[in-house]
């Protein structure tokens, strides 16, 4: 039985801090270490069968085979398939492969500018991989997901149909890489069917984890072809796409372009032609065939008109699916372009200023931390927001745009295809010197009297969108929000920016309205009716057990107060295990009068906040809730506490309430009295006498 989830998502931010799941240090993907299974399978002298992609029929996915073509299926390995297999052949290049009946240009359209990148292609494939030494028909790739690195292991089992590969081929039957890091990919993915359909930047990022730009090519910068020559010159993947047509079909127009389809950008060169400068893009259709049949194509006559060394350089007239087209047909006939690099210098020509790039990861939780747009005055303040100072004098040097915000939407689900992305987007505003002293979150009001600086154009309902611009130094409170409010997701912020930046998570505590403080006042004759009461519930001991105080809390504490039966038995004990001095498994008269007094406290802010009148917590009247009772939580744990303790609908009863309030204070106090402040040991029966009877 795995661990639960806190405590996985607690070793992954310890390991990520010691350098897991970065591209020296690749994590394991579903835990499966590559080394320790080629030692066991090698010296077992077996041939290694993924069972976590296991090579049958779940695998390919369901929809993209006919049954017919499913059961013709045979999963064989590279050696029955070709007489001499290897996985590489002089060389990498993209002439080597072809696509297969699965649409994922995609992702081979990303492939082909790989292997422009020896770098980045050494990175992702670990070329040193063999089917002579100690082959066992086990390979490995490593991709960027979603803030890190992972190690994919698989079998070398391919899909085939009367012996001959479905999906990708390569040009050379005997060569296999392209057909292997697709099964990755596939993997990572869930099952090929999951890579059908997707854009060219998808793959790019998972191939880099570096600096993703989209260009819309129907409103181009002013330096978009500085921009290409920048990002040509640098250690920069580049793809793009052309517009779908009236039918989800890859119809092949009469220029020779396909519509709906992925091409890589494979290089860029000006030459002279009749006089004149001209800016030609050269691109590659993943296909391995099918060219631009316009201007400066193959066949093209302007070819003639360039000088001998031009075209010696640039001109191979071939269908191998590579072609030439000026930059202003490229910028008619496709509909954006993305380009990815390991670093962000491509974006600005100049090496005076470093660019530092930082990560933060988040989420929005439905009722809790999921405010919605600015649309939604009353819980936009809510969304998770993130800190930042930004220094130096460089950022606002001649105006030039010094920040590049790029917010990624995490997927919550094992298959691509299952994913339902929500329409995203930020907000940045500039902190005013009045806001300067804020601790914690900003309220809605600060919301209603700033104005953002800066934001995306729209949102929109993909896994990643951003925004270029410029601010200059100051403060900014950075807004990540769903369009529509109560959507959960998990997400990520990177912030490129062009000179040294401070930031941090803001979600600290804040209330929404000003809430007043309860403060109890007892007195002798007060403190002497509840050890009465006490009495006659209690044994001949002078002590009540669970049972016993569920009678008291239910029936006369708390009576007509509760709305949903009343405590259970297991709540009552688990007060008797938070209130336990003497750990009898009972409480005696001063234990219950300590207890009575919180119960009664928790109670009036219950009732207090609760301006709703529904006899139940909103979560926003809980946030309140947590600020009468002195206690300050952040997003996480106010997330967490919500999914613990509150119904289905989100909201929480008083029962539920004084329960987690009790809880809460009792666990911050074991840290405070056990801890340095900071951190805390505890040998194994330390924490299990806690954890089991507290």
């Amino acid at each position: 039985m795995p661990p639960p989830g806190v405590c996985l998502n607690i070793l992954e931010a310890r390991h990520k801090q010691n350098g897991y799941g970065s591209a020296t240090n690749p994590e394991k993907f579903l835990n499966q270490d590559y080394k320790s299974l080629k030692q066991s399978f090698v010296i077992q002298g077996l041939r290694y069968i993924d069972k976590m992609f296991p090579p049958d029929r779940s695998s390919i996915g369901y929809g993209l085979l006919s049954p017919s073509d499913l059961e013709k299926v045979v999963w064989l390995r590279p050696a029955k398939i070709a007489p001499n297999p290897a996985f590489v052949l002089d060389g990498v290049s993209r002439f080597d492969f072809g696509q297969g009946i699965l649409g994922n240009c995609w992702f081979l359209a990303s492939i082909g500018a790989l292997t422009f990148q020896p770098d980045i292609l050494g990175q992702v494939v670990p070329l040193d991989q063999t089917f002579d030494e100690d082959y066992c028909g086990l390979f490995h790739f490593r991709f960027w997901r979603f803030g890190r690195w992972v190690d994919v292991v698989i079998d070398d089992k391919l899909p085939t149909i009367h012996g001959r590969l479905i999906f990708v081929h390569s040009k050379d039957p005997n060569e296999f890489w392209p057909a292997l890091v697709e099964k990755a990919y596939a993997k990572v993915c869930g099952s090929y069917t999951d890579m059908q359909a997707g854009t060219p930047a998808e793959a790019l990022m998972d191939f880099t984890g570096g600096v993703h730009m989209c260009i819309q090519l129907s409103e181009p910068p002013s330096n978009l072809w500085e921009l290409m020559c920048r990002a040509g010159q640098s250690k920069s993947l580049m793809g793009c796409g052309t517009s779908q047509g009236d039918t989800p079909a890859n119809n092949v127009l009469p220029n020779g372009l396909v519509q709906g389809h992925a091409y890589t950008v494979t290089g860029v060169k000006e030459v002279i032609s009749q006089g004149k400068l001209v800016k030609l893009v050269r691109l590659w259709n993943p296909w391995g065939k099918g060219e631009w049949r316009g201007e400066w194509s193959d066949q093209s006559s302007l070819w003639k008109t360039v000088s001998a060394e031009d075209r010696d350089m640039c001109l191979s007239v071939a269908d191998d699916g590579e072609f030439w087209m000026t930059l202003e047909d490229f910028c008619r006939n496709y509909s954006d372009m993305d380009i990815c690099s390991l670093c962000p210098d491509f974006l600005d020509g100049s090496s005076s200023c470093q660019w530092n790039t930082t990560m933060y990861e988040g989420r929005w939780v439905a009722g809790t931390t999921a405010g919605g747009c600015m649309n939604n005055r009353d819980s936009f303040w809510t969304n998770p927001q993130f800190r930042v100072k930004i220094h130096g004098e460089c950022s606002a040097k001649n105006g030039t745009k010094n920040m590049l915000l790029s917010l990624l939407q995490k997927p919550d689900k094992r298959n691509r295809r299952q994913v339902q992305n929500l329409h995203i987007g930020y907000s940045v505003f500039e902190v005013s010197e009045k806001y300067k002293a804020q601790r914690g979150k900003f309220p809605a009001s600060f919301f209603s009297t700033h104005a953002p600086v800066a934001q995306t154009t729209k949102f929109m309902d993909a896994r990643e969108v951003m925004e270029f611009f410029l601010l200059k130094p100051g403060e900014y409170l950075i807004v990540p929000s769903t369009y529509n409010p109560q959507e959960t997701a998990s997400f990520i912020l990177l912030i490129h920016s062009k000179s040294e930046t401070q930031g941090y998570e803001n979600s600290g505590y804040h209330s929404q309205e000003p809430v007043e403080k309860i403060k109890m006042i007892s007195n002798a004759q007060d403190v002497e009716h509840k050890k009465k009461l006490f009495r006659q519930y209690s044994d001949k001991y002078d002590e009540v057990d669970a049972e016993q105080l569920q009678g008291l809390l239910n029936d006369q504490i708390l009576k007509g107060d509760l709305k949903s039966g009343g405590f259970c038995l297991d709540a009552c004990r688990s007060m008797v295990a938070l209130m336990d001095s003497s750990v009898t498994g009972k409480l005696n008269g001063e234990e219950f009068v300590r207890l009575w007094k919180k119960v009664v406290k928790y109670k009036e802010i219950f009732f207090l906040t609760d301006v709703s009148r529904t006899g139940t917590l909103s979560l926003s009247e809980l946030r309140n809730a947590f600020v009468a009772a002195g206690t300050r939580v952040s997003d996480e744990i106010l997330n967490l506490l919500v999914l613990r303790y509150s119904a289905s609908s989100g909201h929480m009863t008083l029962e539920n309430f004084i329960s987690l309030v009790l809880r809460l204070d009792c666990m911050q106090k074991i840290f405070k009295q056990l801890s340095d402040g900071k951190s805390m040991s505890l040998r194994e029966l330390e924490w299990i006498r806690i954890s089991m009877y507290t």
